[in-house]
């Protein structure tokens, strides 16, 4: 049986660094250093509480058990992006334990939410290696899930879910989303590490899941290893056997204490799937539509909620697919305006947008004769026999639609005049 585990690693949404008070946001290669994210001998890590505030927050949306207190332990490695030869990261206690992720196919259960440092970026290059040292201490979550993933459509959904969660607590899940990958199609496990991106994590396994099954339609066993994905190529690449737990020496960190998980304030957290289901059942709306209006998008979803109960709730849907659309930002007053605009039976485009934003008064006819939309209408019911529009809602609603985009006429016009000609007939 296929199986699929997950190892994301997602920074921190924090001004400065997880040890040190050297800045997450600086440009030039190694700027933003210290003697403490740089590893000098004698230099002491002080813990960014507001990481720890962060990480534990996404340890409760996670729905993980928080333990009363956390710990750090160092992972002991060699390695040129990191100076002092070990991590600090997390072991025995974490910041959160026995979680899960709902989806709409099933639940992934997540075994810990641990924080850790981030090492320093290579950049390799044909003849030498570079180092910037400027990401060597950012914040980090690594969230490690179990292997209850077992094919390629709910991989793609978990993540989907994941990163949303992490999204509504501020993460930056367009920024660098990584991930290593854990695949057992039999006994052996394989590692496919730093994948970046869902898109390359849906083609990694794509190819580790047709190469595994390769291997043991030969005959032969699944080597358990560490693989790398080269993304040009869409193919994972031998990297080194697996390392176990005994290789990274782990010991406890003793220039951090123990660190109490009491009376730390949690964001709360936001399931956008779960709240675009409940729109869809007490509104009767298209709870897909919603899902995909909101997911990423706090806006949307504030707009939703400042509305839901003023206006009719498909109005309201249609005035954020339009912000959407239009990229725009509308305060509540202007989105008022859009919606009265609506609810007017304006034909809205990019011009409207702009008018209701600047706060220009809407002529909803736009100067189109009533004569003008009848010819037309007429024109379309005349290649057409009786028997294919007449009670015919997709028809009707698809003629509407035409002469509104050609005429960019007022749609409740538009349809009154064909209901008047079919009437008619």
């Amino acid at each position: 049986m296929m199986r699929i585990g997950l190892e994301v690693h997602v920074a921190l949404p924090t001004k400065t660094k997880l040890f040190c008070s050297c800045s997450t946001s600086a440009k030039e290669p190694n700027t933003s250093i210290c003697p403490i994210c740089m590893g000098f001998p004698g230099s002491k890590p002080m813990l960014n509480k507001n990481a720890l505030a962060i990480a534990l927050s996404i340890s409760n949306a996670l729905k993980c058990e928080i333990p009363k207190q956390i710990s750090f332990v160092r992972k002991v490695y060699f390695y040129p992006d990191l100076p002092k030869s070990y991590q600090i990261t997390q072991l025995q206690r974490p910041a959160g334990v026995n979680g899960s992720v709902s989806y709409n196919k099933g639940k992934v259960g997540i075994r810990r939410v641990q924080i850790e440092e981030d090492p320093a970026k290579i950049i390799r290059e044909e003849e030498y290696t570079l180092v910037d040292f400027n990401r060597s201490g950012i914040p980090l979550v690594e969230i490690v899930t179990e292997p209850d993933i077992t094919d390629e459509e709910s991989l793609r959904d978990f993540i989907s879910e994941l990163k949303s969660i992490l999204y509504y607590l501020g993460v930056d899940v367009e920024g660098e989303f990584k991930a290593d990958l854990n695949i057992s199609l039999a006994e052996q496990r394989v590692e496919i590490k730093n994948v970046t991106g869902t898109k390359n994590l849906i083609d990694a396994t794509r190819y580790e899941i047709e190469r595994q099954t390769s291997v043991i339609n030969s005959g032969q066993k699944v080597k358990p290893e560490t693989r790398s994905y080269n993304a040009e190529k869409m193919i994972t690449e031998s990297s080194r056997e697996k390392e176990s737990d005994e290789e990274y020496g782990y010991i406890f960190e003793p220039d951090l204490t123990e660190y109490d998980t009491d009376g730390i304030n949690l964001e709360k957290p936001t399931y956008a799937s779960v709240m675009a289901a409940e729109y869809s059942s007490k509104y009767n709306v298209d709870g897909t539509l919603i899902k995909s209006l909101i997911m990423f998008d706090k806006n949307a979803l504030a707009k939703l909620e400042y509305a839901k109960d003023k206006h009719n709730m498909k109005t309201v849907i249609n005035a954020v697919e339009l912000l959407s659309r239009y990229k725009k930002d509308f305060s509540n007053e202007k989105f008022e305006e859009l919606l009265k605009t609506i609810e007017m039976g304006a034909y809205i485009d990019s011009t409207v947008m702009n008018k209701i934003e600047i706060g220009e008064k809407i002529d909803i006819n736009k100067g189109v004769r009533i004569e003008d939309i009848d010819a037309l209408l007429n024109s379309i019911l005349s290649g057409m026999k009786k028997e294919e529009y007449k009670d015919n809602k997709k028809v009707f609603n698809f003629i509407v639609g035409k002469v509104v985009k050609e005429k960019k006429a007022n749609p409740k016009l538009v349809a009154e005049r064909l209901k008047a000609i079919i009437d008619k007939v």
